[in-house]
């Protein structure tokens, strides 16, 4: 094996240059040749591409021969490195996956960029975007968002389009202070008067929520970019089933991989304030999140576009699926 990948190494370093110039190539290297979508135990020496091409799309001098030297190669797409950068700066273009915010907020994720009538949006949550209900069409977005540095005349990126109201709940029963006062007070009157009947503070019940999702349209469309940080871009808009793998970036937790654990699952989420959601058809991951990490896009492992991330706690992440979003705000991709 020391000798073989010794020849390995020589052929690689005087084929190098000659490899990197072919029309698509982006990196070589030296490892395990794949067959069949698995790793064999045959070293290979290995070329990366930004895609993979029919034979006949490619000139005989940028087609990556299949041996060189009597030693195979193999070709795998990988598309455009490109250096890692941080979620929190502020970036222009600004891809998704980085910090974004109403200006009223602390901070949360860009999911991605949509259409509405064939304009390019910002899709994010409503608390993201849109301060849970509290803002206006027409206030200011800013990247990255306020606790990351943000301000909201030196980095507005677009203005509050639309949202979807989140439908919040009532106080739970004997919690409301002012409503046991008055209820108390006219159950005074109803004794005085004879009367049997007597009022109550009662829960109320919470509407149903589907989606947590707002758009912001860019200032500049040129001021957002189509990829997603770390990621690249979508291929498409996939469907879910258990097991699937999943991938989101997100402004605190940047890069991380999941898997569907439970779909069709109806949850009650706590936005603060004594304000609490019901979400059902909901989507649920595993710890791949956290608190910053809302309005994320999330991906399949074939970077197809399965739902907008918005909630979760320490071992669970939440995601809205896509196509709600999608019908819900009238999107495309």
């Amino acid at each position: 094996m020391k000798g073989k990948f010794q020849k390995l190494k020589n052929v690689l370093g005087n084929k190098r240059e000659e490899l990197l110039s072919k029309k698509n190539v982006v990196g070589t290297g030296i490892g395990y040749k794949i067959k069949e979508g698995r790793k064999t135990d045959e070293l290979a020496i290995i070329c990366s591409v930004v895609k993979k091409m029919d034979i006949s799309e490619l000139s005989p001098a940028d087609r990556v021969p299949e041996k060189i030297d009597d030693i195979r190669t193999d070709v795998i797409e990988t598309g455009w490195f490109r250096a890692f950068q941080s979620p929190l700066e502020r970036l222009r273009p600004a891809p998704g996956g980085v910090s974004i915010g109403h200006y009223a907020i602390t901070a949360g994720t860009l999911g991605c960029v949509v259409r509405r009538n064939g304009e390019k949006m910002i899709l994010s949550n409503n608390h993201v975007l849109a301060n849970s209900n509290a803002a206006q069409i027409g206030d200011p977005i800013i990247q990255p968002g306020p606790y990351d540095g943000g301000n909201m005349f030196a980095d507005q990126v677009a203005i509050l389009e639309d949202f979807v109201p989140i439908q919040f709940g009532g106080e739970e029963s004997g919690n409301c202070a002012i409503g046991k006062s008055i209820a108390a007070f006219l159950n005074i009157f109803a004794i005085l008067l004879g009367r049997s009947t007597r009022l109550r503070v009662v829960k109320s019940q919470a509407s149903e929520n589907k989606i947590d999702a707002a758009i912001a349209r860019p200032i500049n469309p040129d001021d957002i970019r189509e990829e997603i940080l770390n990621i690249g871009m979508i291929n498409g808009l996939g469907t879910v089933e258990l097991g699937n793998n999943l991938q989101k970036m997100g402004r605190t937790t940047g890069f991380t991989l999941g898997n569907v654990d439970q779909i069709e699952a109806s949850v009650n989420v706590n936005y603060g304030a004594n304000q609490v959601a019901l979400f059902t058809d909901q989507i649920i991951a595993g710890a791949m999140s956290s608190g910053g990490d809302s309005g994320s896009a999330v991906l399949d492992e074939n970077k197809n576009l399965i739902g907008l991330l918005f909630a979760g706690s320490e071992t669970t992440t939440i995601i809205n699926p896509i196509e709600f979003v999608f019908n819900a705000l009238n999107l495309t991709l």
